[in-house]
C-alpha cells in the first residue's frame, strides 16, 4: 500500500484516564496492518482535545480518541465542526458509549473495528453548549463527580464510583427545578435530573429502555422521590431502562428541555462538571460519524409527552 492511498489518523491519548497509562503497541499495529498511518498526540486537559483537532485536522482523514467518555465528548463539537469521522479506544472507567455502540472494550479489537472502516451516524447532545453522547445530569450524579477523587477513581475503577456514591447518598437532598418542555413547564420536587442522547450511562445504566444514540431525541427522567434509599429496591429497573414504570420517576421524551433551579446548581456531562443551570439541552441528529459495527434496527419510540402523574 502506498503513502498516497493510506488513511491518516489523528490520535489523542490521555495518559491520565483509568488506563491511559497501557501501552498502546498493540492499537497502533491494528491501524498500520489496516492502512492507517498514525500520528499520536497526548494530552492532560481535556480542553486540549478540542484545540489539537482545530489544529492538526487539515493533516487527518479521521481522528482516534483514547480514553473515557468525558475525553470523547471532549472531542465532539471540534470533530463535528471538522467532519472527519471519529474512532474510540475505550480506556476510561464505564466507558459507556463504547456500550451503546457495541464496541469492543480491548483496545487493540477497538482498533480492528476503527481499520475496517464502518461507521455509524450517531447525535449529540448539548447542554448550555457543551457535547455529551451519554447523559447530562443534575443532582445526585452531579454531587457524585464533584466529590469523586481521582486517584480512588483510577485505582478502583468502579469500586471507587461506589464508594463515593455511597458517601453522596448520606448526604443527598431534594432540590427545586423547573422541566420545560415546547413551552409548558412542570415544577418538581427531585434528587435528580438526567437527560441522556444514548442508550447507557453510569457503567452499563440504560436511560429508557428504548432510547437509540441515533433516535433524534432526548430522554429525560426525574427522580422524585420520599427516600433517597428506595433507590435500592430500583437499581435493576436503571440496568434495564424500566425506571419509568415506577410511580416516583417522572419521564419524558423531547428534542430540546430547559431545567431551570432556584439558585445555580452544576451540570455532569458525561462524567464531568461543564455548565451550571439555568440550562438549554438540546439534540443534534446524525451529527458526527463514529466507527462501530452495523447498528440493529432503531427501536426509538415517536416523541411522548412530559409523563404527569
Amino acid at each position: 500500500m502506498t503513502e498516497t492511498t493510506r488513511r491518516r489518523a489523528l490520535l489523542l491519548r490521555n495518559p491520565k484516564s483509568r488506563r491511559g497509562g497501557e501501552s498502546i503497541d498493540s492499537v497502533l499495529r491494528r491501524l498500520e496492518d489496516g492502512g492507517i498511518a498514525t500520528t499520536v498526540e497526548t494530552f492532560e486537559h481535556l480542553p486540549e482535545i478540542a484545540r489539537d483537532i482545530v489544529r492538526l485536522r487539515e493533516s487527518a482523514d479521521l481522528v482516534i480518541v483514547c480514553g473515557g467518555d468525558g475525553s470523547v465528548s471532549s472531542s465532539a463539537l471540534a470533530v463535528m465542526e471538522s467532519g472527519l469521522p471519529l474512532g474510540i479506544i475505550p480506556m476510561g472507567t464505564a466507558n459507556d458509549l463504547a456500550r451503546t455502540l457495541d464496541l469492543p472494550l480491548d483496545p487493540a479489537e477497538a482498533a480492528s473495528v476503527i481499520a475496517a472502516g464502518a461507521t455509524r451516524l450517531v447525535d449529540v447532545g448539548t447542554v448550555n453548549g457543551h457535547a455529551f453522547f451519554n447523559v447530562a445530569s443534575i443532582g445526585l450524579s452531579s454531587e457524585l463527580a464533584q466529590g469523586l477523587d481521582p486517584a480512588l477513581k483510577k485505582r478502583f475503577g468502579r469500586i471507587g464510583y461506589a464508594l463515593a456514591a455511597l458517601k453522596v447518598l448520606t448526604r443527598a437532598s431534594v432540590f427545586g427545578a423547573t422541566i420545560i418542555e415546547k413551552g409548558r413547564a412542570t415544577r418538581v420536587e427531585t434528587y435528580q435530573i438526567a437527560i441522556g442522547n444514548g442508550r447507557h450511562y453510569g457503567g452499563g445504566n440504560v436511560i429508557e429502555q428504548d432510547a437509540e444514540i441515533d433516535d433524534g431525541s432526548l430522554d429525560l427522567y426525574s427522580l422524585e422521590l420520599r427516600n433517597v434509599w428506595k433507590l435500592a429496591l430500583m437499581l435493576r429497573s436503571f440496568r434495564s431502562g424500566t425506571h419509568g414504570a415506577w410511580q416516583e420517576v417522572r419521564t419524558a421524551k423531547c428534542t430540546e428541555f430547559t431545567i431551570e433551579t432556584r439558585k445555580p446548581m452544576p451540570i455532569n456531562a458525561d462524567g464531568e462538571i461543564v455548565t451550571a443551570t439555568p440550562a438549554l439541552f438540546k439534540v443534534h441528529p446524525r451529527a458526527v460519524a463514529i466507527f462501530a459495527p452495523p447498528a440493529e434496527p432503531s427501536r426509538a419510540r415517536p416523541l411522548a409527552p412530559l409523563y404527569h402523574r
